[in-house]
């Protein structure tokens, strides 16, 4: 695909925002505008033994390559498949051992640059779609985002110098910068991740904070469904970010990662700031300056439990959300996002602690707010009914567990498709509960 020749979708310079898709037909809530293959892709280490390298199939009987004993496939034809990119990094594995340790950007970009050399038959067109369509922003990357790449470059050439050539500097920060901003996260049912890759086609796709779209994977192929009825002339618009933050938030974001604002409708009205912010009610009200200050403590607090999430023990991480909830929920209501954040991050802690009651406890503190500030069809929200109808299930409550279960499943139906091995299983699994 190059933005032209899929029915029903063409590509257009828009006035405001550069390249884009539109629709050149109505397209229904869960209908398919298209599907397309990664341009490259990566397994993450993380999940080698889960999941086949080549085509991303989740099941326990795979087998394990036979040199490096670190892949795992299908089949024979699933390991040939993947050799033309495997190869670059099978004989590495097995000459670093245990001090093999490429980050995953690393181990995209070596398989572009692989991917590039060996398809010297794709037509010219095709080759500069790649470059052209995926947005680089290497001037703009700050010193921490450069050092970052700079790091990643290294461990590039460290890693598999002696099995491929590599662009000049400025070229490799180009592409690292590439992947940096139009890398897709390819995630499972419950948006764990399982890989990055880069589609060209999808990167044509602008963002809206009011999106029409959604992307989901089947494998490591990317499939592109209406969350909104469309009509002929449409703009095709996804969400690059979380949507449960408040408008600056999701902005300050945009800028971070994207290097630019947003202009949609929910971004000039922000209609929905106030519930997202809310304050306790109380007898006598907070005073402004308490809520700027707890705002303020708040939003600190979200940013620096990424970092803490590296440094400290699973214990004192819960404790840490435990004293945040306390201090936040004086002057903020339960349902505001900071929150909300600090809920869904001790949920996780306590399912990775196996304190099954816990994460219920914290889980069901945001399905009401998750459902109202989410989009309709949100993968936020679907994610969240899976994992407490797991839970539920886990502990015995089984009618809770079908609830849950059965609303994820109504989200997954329109985000995923009722074909999708995922929303199979699902519906497998409800058979035999």
């Amino acid at each position: 695909m190059t933005g032209v020749g899929i029915d029903g979708i063409e590509r257009f310079q828009s006035p405001d925002k550069g390249r884009g898709l539109r629709v050149t037909r109505a397209f229904h809530v869960g209908e398919l505008l298209f599907s397309c293959p990664p341009y490259s892709y990566v397994l993450s280490a993380q999940e080698r033994g889960a999941y086949c390298e080549f085509c991303f199939n989740r099941k326990e009987s795979l087998a394990r390559c036979g040199k490096c004993k670190k892949a795992y496939y299908c089949n024979v034809t699933c390991q040939k498949g993947d050799w033309a990119v495997h190869k670059l990094e099978c004989s590495a594995m097995v000459a670093f051992g245990e001090k093999w340790c490429p980050s995953e950007s690393s181990r995209l970009v070596a398989r572009i640059l692989a991917t590039k050399k060996t398809q010297k038959e794709r037509s010219a067109s095709e080759k500069i779609l790649l470059v052209a369509d995926m947005q680089s922003h290497a001037e703009d990357v700050d010193n921490e985002k450069r050092d970052n790449i700079q790091a990643d470059a290294a461990g590039l050439h460290r890693f598999f110098s002696k099995h491929m050539d590599f662009p000049d500097s400025k070229e490799l920060l180009s592409l690292f910068s590439q992947v940096s901003c139009n890398g897709f996260t390819i995630e499972d049912e419950e948006l764990s991740h399982i890989g990055t890759a880069v589609y060209p086609d999808v990167a044509l796709i602008n963002h809206s904070c009011v999106p029409s779209v959604i992307v989901t994977f089947k494998g490591p192929n990317a499939e592109v469904r209406a969350v909104k009825d469309m009509k002929a002339g449409d703009e095709v618009l996804i969400s690059y970010i979380d949507l449960l933050y408040p408008t600056d938030d999701r902005n300050g974001r945009l800028r971070e990662s994207y290097y630019f604002s947003c202009d949609c409708a929910e971004c000039h009205t922000k209609s929905k700031d106030k519930l997202k912010l809310k304050v306790r009610e109380r007898v006598k009200p907070a005073e402004a300056e308490a809520v700027t200050a707890m705002l303020h403590y708040a939003r600190k607090t979200t940013r620096d439990f990424r970092e803490l999430k590296r440094l400290k023990t699973p214990s004192e991480l819960l404790e840490i959300c435990e004293q945040s909830l306390e201090e936040m929920c004086g002057v903020l209501d339960a349902a505001n996002v900071y929150v909300l954040h600090v809920n869904y991050q001790a949920m996780g802690v306590c399912v990775y602690q196996g304190d099954l009651h816990g994460a219920v406890r914290y889980g069901e503190k945001l399905l009401q707010p998750f459902s109202q500030l989410y989009p309709a069809y949100s993968l936020n929200v679907s994610s969240l009914y899976l994992k407490l109808s797991r839970l539920y299930l886990a502990l015995d409550k089984r009618s809770a567990g079908i609830s849950a279960l059965k609303k994820a499943m109504s989200i997954m139906e329109v985000t995923h498709g009722k074909d999708h091995p995922y929303v199979r299983e699902l519906l497998k699994q409800l058979k035999e509960t």
